[in-house]
C-alpha cells in the first residue's frame, strides 16, 4: 500500500492497535494527525513518525468536536478510540454505560461528521473506517455497555456508508477478535475466561494489533474502492465454530 500525499485522522492513536495504525500508515507514506488522551503517548508517538498530535478526552463531547476541527482536513479517518468497564449486566451503572458510549460511539460519531463535512466542503471522496469489535455480535460475559457500544457503532456505520456513500465517501467497520493490546490483557488476562474462547478461533491464538492495520490499511486504500458497508470479521474463524 502507498498512501503517499495522503493525510489520515487516527483516533486512540496513542495505544493499542490506533498506535500500530499510525505507524504502519506512516511507514506507507501518510501524514498522521492522531489524538489521544495522554500527552506522553502522543510525545512518544511524535518521536516515532512525526506528524500532527492533539491532545483531548473522547469522552468530552465538545472537546472531541474541538479537537477533530483542530486536525481537519484530511484524506481519510480511522476512528479507533476505545475503552471497556468490565461489570457484570446487573451491576452495570449508568456512569459506565455513558462513559463507554461515549467514547465507543458518540466520539466516533462526532469526529465523521465533521471529517465528513470538511470532505464534502472539498467535493467529496474518502475513507472512514470504523474500528468496532466481534464483541457487536457476542454476548461476551461482563461485557454489557460494551457490547452494545460496538453492537451501535456497527449500526450507525451502515447509515454512514449510506449517506456519505453518495459523496464518494467509503465507510466500513472491522470487528476484530481479541487483540493483544493493554485493554485486552486487562480484560482477557484469566485464563478460565480466554480459554474457551481460544479453543474456538481455529488460527489458536488471539488477533495481534499488527494483524488489524493491515486490514485498516488495505480498507483506506483505493484497491477496496468497491468495499463499503461492511462488519468485517478479523477471527481468526471465530465465527464459523
Amino acid at each position: 500500500m502507498s498512501f503517499d500525499g495522503k493525510s489520515v485522522m487516527v483516533t486512540g492513536a496513542g495505544k493499542g492497535i490506533g498506535r500500530e495504525t499510525a505507524r504502519l500508515l506512516a511507514s506507507q507514506g501518510a501524514s498522521i494527525v492522531a489524538l489521544s488522551r495522554t500527552p506522553d503517548d502522543l510525545d512518544s508517538l511524535r518521536d516515532e513518525i512525526g506528524g500532527t498530535m492533539i491532545v483531548v478526552d473522547l469522552a468530552d463531547a465538545e472537546a472531541t468536536r474541538a479537537a477533530a476541527k483542530q486536525g481537519l482536513p484530511t484524506d481519510l479517518l480511522v476512528n479507533c478510540a476505545g475503552i471497556n468497564v468490565l461489570q457484570s449486566f446487573v451491576d452495570v451503572t449508568v456512569e459506565a454505560f455513558d462513559l463507554v458510549h461515549a467514547v465507543n460511539t458518540r466520539a466516533a460519531m462526532i469526529v465523521a461528521q465533521e471529517y465528513a463535512r470538511a470532505r464534502i466542503a472539498a467535493g467529496g471522496g474518502g475513507a472512514i473506517v470504523n474500528v468496532s469489535s466481534i464483541s457487536s455480535s457476542i454476548g461476551f460475559d461482563e461485557h454489557a455497555a460494551y457490547c452494545a457500544s460496538k453492537g451501535a457503532l456497527d449500526a450507525m456505520s451502515r447509515v454512514m456508508a449510506n449517506e456519505l456513500g453518495r459523496h464518494g465517501i467509503r465507510v466500513n467497520c472491522i470487528n476484530p477478535i481479541v487483540t493483544m493490546t493493554e485493554l485486552a490483557a486487562r480484560a482477557w488476562s484469566d485464563p478460565a475466561k480466554s480459554g474457551p474462547v481460544l479453543s474456538r478461533i481455529p488460527a489458536n491464538r488471539f488477533a495481534e494489533t499488527i494483524d488489524i492495520s493491515h486490514v485498516i490499511s488495505f480498507l483506506l486504500s483505493d484497491k477496496a474502492s468497491m468495499l463499503s458497508g461492511l462488519a468485517m470479521p478479523i477471527d481468526g474463524g471465530f465465527l464459523v465454530r
